[in-house]
């Protein structure tokens, strides 16, 4: 029988991979959004700055301080790569969300279960990377190869899992081979980065697992995201494939408008295992990047069964405006 041996989860945002000094070129986009999504509301960047101005704001905002935020995520992405080099998983089995860049608006599955033989994390090409936003364009390396990159899939596993998500009603998009076309860019940055920037490029076997927190209508509430988890967590338990698996969550927390009080609401009921609190959560609240929290949510239900403890390794409250905009960076193990 395979082990759960390892968990991790991980704030994937372009902060983590763009110097202090550089944050204001994110901040132009956040200017620009006439829909920023903050707890049940939607605003404009004027909007949302009337509604949060404040001293502390303003605080967080200083280059000291946003270089001693940096500092600390890049200390906990190096603490969980040593980590990982430590357990050496045989199999990960990678809990992200797709945007957009896996599916379209032709079809977007609520979970999705890759089990083909591999994903690929395409390179950018110089003509596609001359058409992205500063903020984006100066971070793509973090989740992009020079060069074309393949990560071999655990499709066995893979088709373990989708087999126990059938038994237990949860009705799972099996997706066998990449897409074509113009949308057909590769496995996503919640792959990409992780892969990349904890895994150092290793190319371990993994499942990749894609959560539809971005695009109405059919975004999974929390609870639904927690059930997937502990089936996922089931059939690891049960595949006979005698591997070591670590589960990873990849993206969260809030972000694109930072809400440090509503992510450690959801830190704590994911340190107590409280399932109540976290599908009592209205699916409002999951919103825009703060809707890749429930990959982590996934996560918790995936290790539920198997008596490792979550520990928060840090939170990390990243503001590049002071309207509050920008990313509440977490990393978490499960050991």
């Amino acid at each position: 029988m395979a082990n759960i041996v390892y968990g991790f989860g991980a704030s994937h945002g372009p902060l983590l991979s763009t110097p202090a000094d550089k944050w204001d070129l994110r901040a132009d986009a956040d200017h620009e959004n006439p829909e920023l999504a903050y707890r049940d509301g939607t605003y404009t960047y004027d909007q949302l700055y009337e509604l949060r101005k404040s001293n502390y704001l303003e605080g967080q905002n200083m280059l000291e301080v946003r270089q001693e935020r940096y500092d600390r995520n890049i200390k906990q992405l190096d603490a969980l790569a040593n980590k990982l080099e430590e357990v050496k998983p045989d199999i990960i089995v990678l809990i992200g969300d797709d945007q957009h860049e896996w599916f379209d608006d032709a079809i977007q599955p609520a979970f999705t279960v890759f089990c083909g033989p591999k994903v690929i994390n395409k390179a950018v090409t110089p003509e596609r990377l001359k058409d992205m936003q500063a903020g984006i364009r100066y971070t793509v390396t973090a989740n992009k190869p020079p060069e074309n990159q393949d990560y071999p899939v655990a499709d066995g596993l893979a088709e373990a899992i989708i087999a126990q998500a059938m038994e237990d009603e949860i009705d799972v998009t099996a997706s066998m081979q990449a897409p074509s076309g113009p949308r057909g860019s590769g496995i996503g940055h919640a792959v990409g980065f992780i892969y990349r920037r904890i895994l150092r490029d290793k190319p371990i076997p993994l499942v990749p697992v894609l959560l539809n927190t971005y695009y109405p209508p059919n975004q999974p509430k929390p609870g639904r995201c927690y059930d997937f988890g502990r089936s996922i967590g089931r059939a690891i338990r049960s595949w006979d494939g005698g591997k070591r698996v670590a589960i990873c969550a990849s993206g969260g927390l809030s972000h694109f408008v930072v809400d440090e009080e509503w992510d450690q609401k959801i830190i704590d009921a994911m340190l107590k295992q409280d399932v109540e609190t976290i599908a009592g959560e209205p699916n409002i609240m999951f919103r825009s990047g703060t809707s890749e929290t429930k990959n982590w949510i996934a996560a918790c239900g995936a290790v539920a069964e198997t008596g490792l403890e979550m520990k928060m390794l840090d939170y990390v409250p990243c503001y590049r405006t002071p309207a509050g905009t920008g990313s509440g960076m977490g990393f978490a193990t499960w050991t």
